[in-house]
């Protein structure tokens, strides 16, 4: 009984705080206390109802009769904006506070929203090895279903909360990508209804134009509805071996040589500073040596990136085994390191052993309570981007990373990008390895200015003929936007489906220059 009224008696003096400082003094000043007393039990319930939703969906085999229902209610709102005039552009219904991406655009309040909720497994074919999803169902589902059946993406984007449709249209990388390519690479088919209400589908065979055209063109010529995947057969473990590398010409080399060889199933370093790094190769198996067993998921296990940084005090090459899962989902409780900077003490045994099960906060949540103030504070004195670089250029980029904003850890992650049509390709007819280098946290340079630094970043990355991942803030004026992407194809199809006044461009719908 006393102890129920010691929580009362706080949760009152709190709610008294807040009163008299305002609920925005506390957002932004004291933020961990309202992610820690507010958020994190959201998050938990937003967790569980769809987890519970998806596993009866998917159990009951009402999906895919829900699935067509969906798909003619979309075909419906888009035939009626037409007989409208379609005097304005469309884009998803989706609240832009939902999305995984800390940019909000301001499109949604312009655009006709077309309502579009499918967020299920429809289908798991082990005989032709694919999945058929729709485009919301996320990571976290899929790895849930596909691992209690052996099976799993060949590449699965860390965070739970990234939707198919968002890595469809935009992007995903992870470390098994130097041997699978992106996230698109692996996607056999989409189906998408087109700006006149159709239902078309696209594969390699069949409107090969489109499907090339579909990724990166983050909604603007056509909406998702399913996509097939390819799946391959999952082990349990991940033999995770870690090493530290000192020295950026030793870094770069190292790297560079663990990605090019095919024998490792994933490749993955964390940088922590200009000279300091951890480079992880790992191959997934059914055996484990019992003591080198660390199931890393846990919820009072420390962060990953913290438990890597240990490594840089060892010589010689250190080994564990880690669930299949666990490794997949390996960044997602800190949000890679993000939620360092919101909750300082999440990392503390103490935190974790008490409140680890409720991390992470929902992204979509910390978006929707940020406000305006919070939310131009981040963009002024805080880089979330990834560049995505050719190797033989890894050692110049890095440096460019440490000269203009000076952020760390730095997630490095190799790609192989095969010469196939579209908006991303290699410069010559061949496929070339990539690393997509990822910065996020505040920058540690004197007079960092937020434009004028990602700038500089963009011009670096286009003269080396790399891309930019789209779900950040991009700086670009559209000629240099466009000499980034080659939208060749793309401004072809958006003509030849009468995209033009049905979508907005996608520089128009991403990029600060034109955000509207």
């Amino acid at each position: 009984m006393y102890p129920l009224l010691y929580i009362w008696g706080l949760v009152i003096l709190f709610l008294l705080w807040i009163k008299v400082k305002g609920l925005e003094y506390v957002i932004i000043h004291q933020r961990w206390i309202f992610v820690c007393l507010f958020l994190l039990p959201l998050s938990v319930i937003f967790d569980v109802y769809y987890y519970v939703r998806s596993w009866i969906i998917f159990k009951m085999c009402s999906a895919p009769k829900l699935h067509d229902q969906r798909v003619r209610d979309i075909q419906r709102q888009v035939r009626e904006w037409k007989k409208e005039g379609g005097k304005k552009h469309m884009c998803t219904g989706r609240p832009g506070w939902l999305t995984v991406s800390l940019r909000v655009g301001k499109y949604k309040k312009t655009h006709k929203n077309i309502m579009i909720n499918m967020m299920d497994i429809l289908e798991v074919d082990t005989k032709r090895q694919v999945v058929r999803v729709e485009p919301l169902a996320n990571m976290g589902q899929l790895t849930a279903l596909l691992n209690s059946i052996g099976w799993t993406l060949p590449v699965l984007p860390e965070l739970d909360d990234l939707t198919v449709g968002g890595l469809v249209m935009g992007t995903g990388i992870e470390s098994s990508s130097h041997i699978y390519g992106l996230f698109q690479h692996i996607c056999v088919a989409y189906e998408l209804v087109l700006a006149d209400g159709s239902l078309v589908r696209c594969t390699e065979k069949e409107n090969p134009e489109l499907f090339y055209s579909v990724p990166w063109s983050c909604g603007t010529l056509g909406f998702l509805v399913a996509a097939e995947i390819r799946i391959i057969p999952a082990q349990k473990w991940v033999k995770l071996r870690y090493k530290a590398v000192r020295g950026l010409d030793a870094i770069c080399k190292t790297f560079a040589e663990e990605s090019a060889n095919k024998e490792n199933q994933f490749v993955e370093g964390l940088q922590y500073s200009l000279n300091e790094a951890v480079v992880m190769t790992g191959t997934m198996t059914n055996h484990a040596e019992p003591d080198k067993i660390n199931c890393i998921g846990h919820y009072y296990k420390p962060w990953f990136f913290k438990h890597v940084e240990k490594f840089l005090k060892e010589d010689g090459v250190a080994v564990e085994y880690i669930p299949l899962r666990h490794y997949y989902h390996r960044h997602t409780r800190s949000i890679f390191w993000e939620l360092q900077d919101i909750i300082p003490f999440g990392n503390n045994s103490l935190f974790r052993y008490m409140f680890g099960w409720m991390v992470p906060p929902k992204i979509s949540l910390l978006k929707l309570t940020q406000g305006e103030t919070i939310r131009h504070l981040y963009e002024q004195h805080h880089v979330v981007q990834d560049m995505l670089v050719p190797m033989q250029h890894i050692k110049t980029a890095i440096a460019r990373f440490h000269q203009d904003i000076h952020v760390y850890p730095l997630w490095l992650c190799p790609f192989i990008l095969p010469s196939q049509p579209g908006m991303v390709h290699p410069k010559g007819d061949e496929e070339e390895l990539y690393v997509d280098i990822g910065a996020y946290g505040e920058p540690k340079v004197k007079h960092f200015e937020a434009q004028a630094s990602t700038r500089q970043l963009e011009k670096f990355v286009r003269d080396v003929h790399g891309f930019q991942m789209l779900y950040a803030d991009v700086y670009m004026e559209r000629q240099e936007f466009w000499e980034m992407f080659d939208g060749t194809l793309y401004h072809k199809l958006r003509k030849e489906l009468g995209c033009e006044n049905a979508f907005p461009e996608v520089y128009d719908k991403i990029c600060k220059a034109a955000r509207h």
